[in-house]
């Protein structure tokens, strides 16, 4: 064997340093991805919550647009009511002038 195949031990001890380096900066890099991803994971799940209340709030938002129509109808239903009525006694006035006219 000649001598370039064999490694000083400085050379060695070099290179396992670069290595420990490399193996630091790769875990740092590994350690934020985890972050990031666990980071994702807390938005997705907020996500979720949100998409859940707005959909109960639509619920909620149609059942008031309903109950608000009735109260919104009411007016109009007193008001058909009103004229009803004095159309009533329009008439019935109307038939009890006719009827004292003809001497009923």
């Amino acid at each position: 064997m000649s001598e370039q195949e064999y490694l000083t031990v400085e050379v060695h001890k070099e290179f396992s340093e670069r290595i420990d380096a490399e193996e630091k900066r790769q875990n740092k890099r590994l350690d934020k991805l985890e972050d990031g991803f666990g980071q994702l994971a807390k938005l997705t799940s907020a996500l979720e919550v949100m998409a859940n209340n707005m959909e109960n709030m639509a619920k909620e938002q149609a059942k008031q647009g309903e109950r608000l129509e009735v109260i919104e109808s009411k007016p109009a239903q007193n008001w058909e009511k009103l004229v009803w009525a004095i159309g009533g006694a329009i008439l019935t006035a109307l038939i009890a002038f006719i009827l004292k006219q003809i001497g009923i």
